[in-house]
């Protein structure tokens, strides 16, 4: 019996009791027998009253030992004593919350300070095959446009495409390029070999694992541009092909805590690599019918151990190669008919900015090259690399500064430019990063270059000081 029953039954006694009351003072004569058929109901339900609460003392005690819950209307309980709904299943995702969409731009600004801006035919001018901007109307110029697409298909499998809007097309009717299409940079899938993600194996279009700073983003390179030796042998760092990728879970940490700490890393390329590919480049056609072979193995080193200035510092050192059989474009027209040996080795060894750094690469080859005395493409040797030193400030009043200096030194022929030519130089280049909030940069630079112009109809060096700066932001 619920305590509203219990009130409910004894009010409607005192109700009948008090009617009782009012009918035998409203008629004196019959008092005696209304005042016995009252006291009759009264005792029934006194009876009734009895047995409500007796039935109550003797109902099973609740479950819980230290309260028990009031008793719950019939419909109530029984909903209670029901079982419990079967969770509906996870509502399945759609493409949209499997992807993401990011990338960056960058505006550059190129002044030739000093040196020849523009020269007579077949005299070398203030050149650079790592930015055409270089020239005697550089002023402004998107560098890039990029706009990535990314995301986890399923647990095993994911996808990563990006393009690149401010590329050109040469070889227009007017002989004048168009600026800012839309070009592909990757296209891949990675396929994930194991539970812990250690192994992997990449399809598609990717970058090739040959050379740290070929591999390093430049959304997050220092220096404005990738040095000439080491990019000589993949130009555009990418190809079609298939890659596979291996990084222990050590070794990953070390990564993590590195980007963690805002350091500026190559990118999860694996600690080893090995990558089979077209050869002929990024979006260029298939020529001769054979493959390139790319190695990388690269491994961080806590340098805790040697204490002093090496505290909480972190090297890195690996070696890379590849051999291909390269067809260089060719001034007549098309590609050449030869295949020529495109074999390169490289070594590269680093401490990360803590708050000094080093980095350095070097590599050794041999690639096709323009001979003017023979007046044809040869097999050449391809030689150089680079050094470069930094300072990381992070956590100044204005945002994080990373002032840097490096020198280059390039001897060899520039495959991906018609008839491969030559162009022999070194540059010395000193500038500064600097990055007031996470999504805006800003860099600025002087260069000091003596090199042969990439053309196979100029000769001789071209002298000059560069002046450059680039606003870059992250989205």
């Amino acid at each position: 019996m619920t305590g509203k029953a219990f009130r409910a039954a004894l009010v409607a006694s005192v109700f009948i009791s008090a009617a009782g009351v009012a009918q035998a003072q409203a008629a004196p004569q019959d008092s005696d027998a209304k005042i016995a058929d009252l006291q009759r109901q009264v005792d029934e339900l006194k009876a009734i009253v009895r047995a409500m609460q007796t039935a109550q003392i003797t109902a099973p005690p609740a479950s819980n030992p230290v309260s028990a819950a009031p008793a719950q209307p019939v419909e109530v309980a029984a909903a209670a004593s029901a079982p419990a709904p079967v969770a509906s299943p996870e509502k399945k995702k759609g493409w949209y919350d499997k992807l993401q969409i990011r990338g960056y731009t960058q505006l550059r600004m190129n002044e030739i300070l000093s040196g020849p801006k523009s020269a007579p035919a077949g005299v070398s001018r203030v050149r650079s095959v790592q930015d055409s901007g270089i020239n005697e109307n550089g002023n402004l110029s998107i560098r890039r446009a990029r706009l990535v697409v990314q995301g986890e298909i399923s647990n095993r499998v994911s996808l990563y495409m990006q393009g690149d809007l401010a590329t050109s097309v040469a070889s227009q009717s007017s002989g004048e390029s168009r600026l800012h299409y839309f070009q592909m940079r990757d296209a891949y899938a990675d396929v994930f070999l194991d539970d812990a993600k250690t192994l992997r194996v990449r399809f598609g279009q990717s970058k090739v694992p040959f050379g740290w700073e070929n591999l390093q983003s430049s959304q997050n390179r220092v220096p404005l541009d990738r040095t000439d030796a080491i990019n000589q042998p993949v130009p555009g760092e990418r190809d079609l092909g298939v890659v596979a990728y291996y990084t222990p879970p050590k070794i990953q940490a070390i990564w993590d805590e590195l980007a963690k700490d805002g350091q500026k890393l190559f990118g999860n390329y694996g600690a080893l690599g090995f990558g089979v590919y077209n050869g002929q480049s990024v979006n260029r056609t298939e020529r001769n019918g054979t493959y390139m072979v790319v190695g990388l193995a690269t491994m961080p080193i806590r340098l805790d151990g040697l204490g002093g200035i090496f505290e909480g510092q972190v090297a890195e050192i690996g070696a890379t190669g590849m051999m291909n059989k390269f067809r260089p474009e060719v001034r007549s027209g098309g590609v050449s008919a030869v295949n020529f040996t495109d074999n390169h080795v490289g070594v590269h060894a680093m401490i990360y900015p803590r708050p000094f750094g080093i980095q350095a690469e070097w590599k050794w080859g041999t690639g096709p090259q323009w001979n003017p005395v023979t007046g044809a493409i040869e097999s050449g040797d391809s030689t150089g690399g680079y050094v470069m030193t930094m300072y990381r400030a992070p956590k100044t009043s204005i945002g994080q500064f990373i002032p840097f200096a490096r020198w280059q030194r390039y001897r060899g022929g520039w495959k991906a430019a018609t008839n491969a030519p030559r162009i022999d130089g070194e540059e010395y280049e000193f500038g500064v990063e600097w990055q007031p909030m996470k999504d805006f940069e800003v860099v600025l630079t002087y260069a000091n270059i003596n090199r042969i112009e990439a053309d196979d109809r100029r000769f001789g060096r071209a002298k000059g000081e560069v002046l450059r700066a680039q606003v870059q932001w992250n989205y």
